[in-house]
């Protein structure tokens, strides 16, 4: 078996609307497929990197952000340098916190939706240390 990549990843939120705007607001994405399926899943996406958004229960809360529960843990986007540091700005300037983490081969910042989905952007292209 030969598999391309990840299409999409879906995730249960709790208003369609207030996710679509936040994910194109602040990573840029659009709304894919249009007029399909009634609407749900609702396609969001940039690039090769989509996500399906699910209407959730009205009373769904957010899972544990324990790392030792059986579930995903978050959603990471890769940039290069230049669009890390400017995701960066970006966030702080929309008011979103996020916390940087550096991995030693790779620099990571995380941050959460309305929905309290963590989400990281990692760059690979780093300062080398000596």
């Amino acid at each position: 078996m030969q598999l391309e990549g990840i299409d999409h990843v879906a995730l249960g939120v709790h208003d369609i609307e207030r996710s679509v705007k936040w994910y194109t607001e602040v990573l840029g994405f659009e709304r894919l497929h249009e007029g399909m399926w009634n609407g749900v899943p609702t396609f969001i996406g940039k690039g090769n990197t989509g996500i399906a958004l699910f209407p959730a229960k009205p009373d769904a809360k957010p899972t544990s952000l324990s790392h030792r529960e059986i579930r995903m843990l978050h959603l990471a986007f890769r940039a290069d340098r230049e669009n890390f540091l400017a995701a960066q700005r970006e966030l702080e300037k929309g008011g979103i916190k996020f916390e940087f983490q550096d991995h030693e081969i790779s620099h990571s910042i995380y941050f959460r939706d309305p929905d309290g989905h963590q989400l990281e952007i990692t760059t690979y292209e780093i300062e080398k240390r000596s």
